[in-house]
């Protein structure tokens, strides 16, 4: 097989044959056709995460070993599958789950994979992924059918889709007309406009540093838009309670880096959550006293379940759900891409696609 792989971190891709695998026991090979290019891929290639004070998360520290083929929002056709695969055939376009675990834990046991304190077998990560012709898949139970939504779109759900998901499950019950701050307007801050409608709030208030893409927010069905400026971010602050007429009780931050974390923080009301989502990264101080008077909740979000992909996919399927905005490039433009992400020049999302697509 083909693969666009990450051989050094920071250097540009390199186009690699590898064996192809042949898929055993419940495996099944899926012939890739269309691959995201999510902005957590950007991490993997630049090496690390930022820990602020406490430093850099780096890619050995999390288990990865290169050479990896990048990409964990895939579409693909079966193309074969081990003698005790079941439930597929070939031919058949899947979307592929890829925040697989160990399958033996409690949390894997329970449909909690991407909770799985050991994900080894996370694909794009710890395991070969979507910037390739072919990806293994350890079991059948993670593809779920295409049937009829335009598979770039479906591919932005396998992450973009079930993060944003299960981002707005924790803020538990809200009434529909109670403001849901976004912070980023990119492809996640899109998605989530998209899905906060299809679970029928009307209240969204986008927050971004650029125009262009709160532009593209209030097309999406942001109702408020507030432009992130200032350098202490009080402005900012001021400027989301103001569109919220009150503090905030509901903020997803999609980014998540010190600036917006802090803001974000800043405009909370009494008994108000803030889901922490973007790997942006830095860190957070906080003003214990605030977070007991206040009794405010700060909580992390890490991607989605296999419940969530089939839930979301339900959504497309019935057309609840309105479409990302996508754009396609061929395969082997990845590196590009990637670098066009870096240098935020990408509006929705940039999906590959393999020559034959």
């Amino acid at each position: 097989m083909r693969a666009w792989a990450v051989v050094e971190t920071g250097a540009p891709l390199q186009a690699l044959d590898m064996p192809t695998p042949e898929p055993q026991g419940a495996e099944v090979l899926v012939e890739v056709t269309h691959c995201g290019v999510c902005h957590s891929d950007l991490h993997i290639w630049e090496g690390g995460y930022d820990l602020g004070s406490r430093g850099k998360l780096s890619l050995q520290d999390r288990g990865v070993v290169l050479p990896l083929a990048m990409g964990h929002e895939i579409v693909g056709r079966v193309a074969a599958m081990g003698p005790d695969a079941r439930g597929v055939a070939l031919g058949e376009a899947k979307v592929v789950f890829p925040w697989i675990g160990c399958g033996q834990c409690e949390r894997c046991q329970s449909g909690e994979d991407n909770m799985c304190p050991n994900a080894a077998r996370t694909l794009g990560i710890y395991r070969n992924g979507g910037y390739a012709t072919h990806v293994l898949v350890p079991d059948a139970k993670y593809l779920v059918p295409v049937d009829g939504v335009e598979p770039a779109v479906a591919a932005t759900y396998a992450c973009s889709g079930i993060t944003v998901h299960s981002a707005i499950k924790k803020l538990g019950t809200l009434p529909p007309d109670r403001p849901v701050v976004l912070v980023g307007a990119g492809g996640l801050g899109l998605n989530a406009i998209h899905m906060l409608k299809a679970l029928g709030h009307r209240r969204i208030v986008s927050v971004d540093v650029s125009a262009e893409k709160l532009e593209a927010a209030r097309a999406a069905g942001a109702t408020d838009t507030v432009l992130a400026q200032g350098s202490d971010g009080t402005e900012v602050t001021k400027a989301i309670v103001a569109a919220c007429s009150g503090p905030a009780m509901a903020v997803i931050d999609l980014v998540n880096g010190s600036a917006t974390a802090r803001f974000a923080f800043d405009a909370l009301g009494k008994g108000g959550k803030l889901v922490q989502v973007g790997l942006f990264g830095g860190e957070m101080s906080l003003p214990l006293p605030l977070m007991a008077i206040r009794a405010l909740t700060i909580q992390g979000s890490y991607v989605g379940s296999l419940d969530d992909l089939n839930a979301v996919m339900a959504l497309a399927k019935e057309g609840k759900l309105a479409a990302l905005p996508v754009t396609t490039e061929p395969m082997e433009k990845a590196n590009a891409v990637l670098e066009r992400l870096r240098d935020g020049k990408v509006t929705g999302r940039v999906v590959l696609r393999a020559e034959a697509a």
